[in-house]
């Protein structure tokens, strides 16, 4: 069994260790490292941005595995093999993180921290309106694992919270608009963005001046998708003309994130280093490895990804 690791961004020592526990005879190669081998024996992958054509290379693969939740950073390969199961990447410790991530984020905007930091650094005791969580209503856009599993958390402080999709989501305490005309709809309901989307041909540039337009005075942006959902232009001009009161950024068109750009010194944006959720070898090493298994067993991997959706 062999198994070729293709990522600039992981720690490919951490996978080999924790994936040999597994299968202990696994032959754990690493790209560009390991690319004199003979790579039609190649049985799977791990991969997270690879070059073009590399997994093209790779002839006798059985599966790839994406090394992130989302798998934009493997389809935009023009020479991707369109007959080899991709895997989208879903473990715990992915969804946790992420769930940290929006609920620190949200109560930040919810009880006004921004404020009251600035308050003390002008040495300005005031105490500020406090809203109740029932009437601060969140909105997400893209209910999948990572999306669920946050609307769970912030139903139980007990958030107003829909949802926006491509379709139909049940989710009991969720508002779920879809769709076109339910988009316009949840957006003008929506005090606290928060995008989760997939990026796809039809997401990309969703958080754009109509859209945002649409979003109630004084709302807050969260993107801790992909960078490539919002059009920064629009989003600055939002925050300058105070129509959008903060934004909390992850993910960015370019990354690393130029130092000219103005998010770096905007006084309304708070910024991390696409760290929101990162994917644990010692936690995720367990799924990856029953996908392996699947596939040794004639059986498809789990949370394959649809080509044509993007996701």
């Amino acid at each position: 069994m062999k198994l070729m690791f293709v990522s600039e961004e992981d720690r490919a020592e951490d996978w080999r260790d924790e994936l040999g526990k597994h299968f202990p005879e696994m032959t754990f190669l690493i790209w560009p490292d390991d690319n004199k081998v003979d790579l039609d024996g190649i049985d799977y992958c791990l991969a997270w941005k690879p070059q073009r054509g590399v997994l093209a290379r790779l002839s006798g693969l059985k599966y790839v595995q994406s090394l992130g939740a989302g798998v934009d950073g493997l389809l935009v390969d023009p020479e991707l093999p369109t007959h080899i199961p991709i895997s989208r990447m879903v473990d715990r410790s992915l969804v946790q993180g992420m769930t940290e991530y929006i609920l620190y984020n949200v109560i930040h905007y919810h009880r006004k921290m921004g404020d009251y930091t600035a308050q003390q650094a002008a040495g300005n005791w005031k105490v500020l309106r406090q809203v109740d969580p029932r009437a601060r209503r969140i909105g997400i856009m893209g209910l999948g694992e990572l999306g669920r599993d946050a609307a769970e958390k912030m139903l139980s402080l007990e958030f107003d919270i829909a949802s926006w999709s491509r379709s139909p989501k049940n989710m009991t305490g969720v508002t779920s608009y879809y769709g076109d005309d339910g988009f316009n709809i949840f957006l003008t309901r929506t005090d606290i963005l928060i995008c989760l989307l997939p990026l796809t041909n039809a997401t990309r540039g969703i958080i754009n001046a109509e859209n945002i337009a649409k979003l109630p005075k004084g709302a807050v942006i969260i993107n801790c998708a992909r960078g490539g959902h919002v059009v920064d232009d629009d989003l600055l001009a939002a925050l300058d003309s105070n129509h959008i009161a903060g934004a909390c950024l992850d993910v960015f068109n370019e990354e690393p994130l130029p130092a000219s750009h103005p998010y770096w010194t905007h006084p309304k944006v708070r910024m991390t280093p696409h760290t929101a959720s990162l994917t644990d070898a010692q936690s995720a090493a367990a799924y990856v490895a029953e996908n392996i298994r699947r596939v040794e067993r004639g059986e498809p991997p789990l949370n394959i990804v649809d080509l044509e959706a993007g996701y």
